[in-house]
């Protein structure tokens, strides 16, 4: 299996224990009298075996991404540090500069006039950059996804 395949696998199992989540809720209380449109320790049961699936399957791709060399210098799990903080310095950022170019109009001189302190097109700069590098390390990363055989 490959690395990428992996991946899918666990965003589907994810999938799957959120929805059993959310049905097992759906099925803990009825009406005295009634049944249960599912029988939750049914689900519970199934739960149980996808979370154990799922927790072989993060541990299996966790030792992939620790083994595999990105580059002279990195694994593919400093990689993917290096680019999620990337997204996450990006979107601060961005909301910087979203809020520092937010003007308030003012209908008469005696309204209090707000300005920006920060320079928000040297920030927007700044997440320009930071998107174009976070593109650039994920589609390498997704690239050597598919090449790379899971331990």
């Amino acid at each position: 299996m490959k690395l990428a395949e992996a991946l899918i696998a666990r965003a589907d199992y994810q999938k799957r224990v959120e929805q059993l989540k959310r049905r097992i809720s759906l099925n803990l209380k009825i009406q005295e009298g009634e049944k249960p449109a599912e029988d939750p320790n049914t689900m519970l049961a199934e739960l149980d075996g996808i979370m154990k699936e799922l927790t072989t399957l993060i541990q299996r791709i966790n030792k992939t991404n620790c083994s595999v060399q990105f580059d002279e210098t990195r694994t593919l799990a400093d990689a993917l540090v290096e680019r999620d903080q990337k997204w996450d310095k990006r979107l601060t950022l961005a909301k910087i500069a979203e809020e520092g170019s937010i003007r308030n109009d003012r209908y008469s001189r005696s309204e209090i006039k707000f300005v920006s302190t920060v320079d928000v097109a040297a920030i927007q700069k700044q997440v320009d950059q930071l998107s174009k590098e976070f593109r650039e390390l994920d589609t390498k990363i997704q690239g050597l996804n598919w090449n790379i055989d899971l331990i």
